[in-house]
């Protein structure tokens, strides 16, 4: 009987062993490395940091962007890619944290930067014609050192608007 029991101890062991490190998988899965969606990505290289950057290129993308997510990795972003350059406003329905919104022109160079408070319905504008916008994690873009004038390289897979 009492081997019975030994067994049934050390098989629970090995199951809870399992059943945990299985969990520190999963976590371990959830890293910063990964967007927390199924759009295209891209690295793109801001000031003095790399970033991996969600594409937002059609319009049912880019009316979503990052609404309805909780958070985001430091080093990660996402571009709005527009068919046209003109004045763009963004606001911040539906979305949870703060952000920094760079505004670029079709040349890749930074009109404007500014801040975006989380659930904040007024519209932040460019302070020109803009064709891309890069939202970040609030404050990401200050200290990358990006400030308007700045040359932005878009990469090809993020140059142009797919509708």
């Amino acid at each position: 009987m009492l081997s019975k029991k030994k067994f049934f101890v050390s098989s629970c062991l090995c199951v809870s062993a399992y059943f945990f490190s299985s969990i520190l998988l999963i976590a371990g899965g959830c890293s910063s490395s990964q967007p927390a969606s199924a759009l295209p990505t891209t690295n793109m290289h801001l000031g003095k940091a790399d970033f991996v950057i969600e594409i937002a290129n059609t319009d049912p993308v880019r009316m979503h962007g990052l609404m309805e997510r909780d958070s985001m990795p430091n080093n990660h972003g996402m571009i709005f890619v527009f068919p046209d350059e003109q004045p763009r406003e963004f606001w911040m329905k539906n979305t949870r944290f703060p952000l920094d919104i760079a505004y670029l022109n079709s040349a890749g160079q930074i009109v404007s930067i500014k801040q975006m408070k989380a659930y904040d319905l007024t519209g932040v504008p460019s302070d020109g014609a803009a064709k891309y916008a890069i939202e970040l994690n609030l404050g990401i873009a200050s200290a990358a050192g990006l400030k308007p004038g700045d040359h932005i390289d878009i990469p090809p897979e993020a140059k142009d608007a797919k509708n």
